[in-house]
């Protein structure tokens, strides 16, 4: 066989194995990879994991095609040739195109992954100035995630600062999150939510997420905070709109003697060394 049959043999099986393997990675892995699509910012990155998962499929495929078709087609088949086979000389083509080709591929990667992560707040903790919020940001929500050894607490500023022990959120609805802690270092992440942020003592971290339908999500604690990290986990849901004015409501009646003697809301809270466990 002609060295040009050889690679345009090569070329053929490589690519045709990538194509392959890249449809089958987009369409039946990427889809029930977590977090889902229950938000704005949890279908972002879903769609970003499938590209991702999508091209890197496709250039290991590529590769591994070649080093399998390699291994037999250009195997050397005279034993006297075998211990030092012929001369492999530089092709000038080829390896212009590896450059332009990684090169490209590197430069589509940083800027796609830039751009998304300006998207729609991203879901994940910019501080307390975000330099991406989503459109209708100033009419958000609010909702103060408080964290503590070992356990999730919620003020909520737009409802008389009442300080509630589960999280429900109204469904269609863009939540801003602002996070803090009251002791050591904990994380807020509500991955079905596509919201995963940092809680730092004295310090207040905003994430947005843009709800859709009602549906039950996990919150877990994401940073090692002690000895009972282990059970800091809970369940949050996405409520009707109905249902959660409802439910804010007896909240607000059922916790109002606890509410009045709780600190004025503010953003972040200096914590007592006395209060750390």
């Amino acid at each position: 066989m002609s060295e040009v049959n050889h690679w345009r043999r090569c070329v053929l099986w490589c690519v045709g194995s990538a194509i392959v393997v890249t449809l089958l990675v987009i369409f039946l892995l990427a889809p029930i990879v977590p977090p889902g699509n229950h938000t704005v910012e949890a279908s972002g990155q879903v769609v970003d994991n499938t590209v991702l998962f999508g091209l890197s499929a496709f250039v290991a495929s590529v590769v591994l095609a070649y080093f399998v078709y390699s291994s037999f087609a250009f195997h050397e088949r005279q034993p006297e040739l075998a211990l030092d086979g012929p001369p492999i000389r530089g092709h000038s083509k080829i390896q212009a195109w590896w450059l332009v080709i990684t090169t490209t591929t590197v430069l589509f990667l940083a800027a796609f992954g830039s751009i998304q992560l300006l998207a729609d707040g991203a879901g994940g903790g910019q501080g307390p100035n975000p330099i991406a919020a989503p459109a209708g940001a100033g009419h958000a929500l609010q909702v103060q995630v408080i964290a503590q050894q070992w356990k999730f607490t919620y003020r909520w500023p737009s409802y008389g600062g009442v300080e509630t022990n589960t999280l429900n959120i109204p469904a269609n609805t863009l939540i801003e999150f602002h996070v803090t802690s009251l002791d050591v270092i904990h994380s807020f992440w509500a991955y079905q939510l596509g919201v995963k942020a940092d809680a730092n003592p004295g310090f207040d971290n905003i994430a947005y997420v843009t709800t859709k339908g009602p549906f039950t999500f996990n919150i877990h604690c994401a940073e090692l905070c002690g000895l009972w990290h282990g059970y800091m986990y809970e369940t949050g849901h996405v409520v009707p709109k109905a249902q959660f004015d409802s439910w804010i409501a007896q909240q607000k009646q059922h916790y109002a003697p606890t509410t009045k003697t709780l600190p004025p809301y503010q953003k972040k809270y200096y914590p007592s060394p006395t209060r750390r466990a």
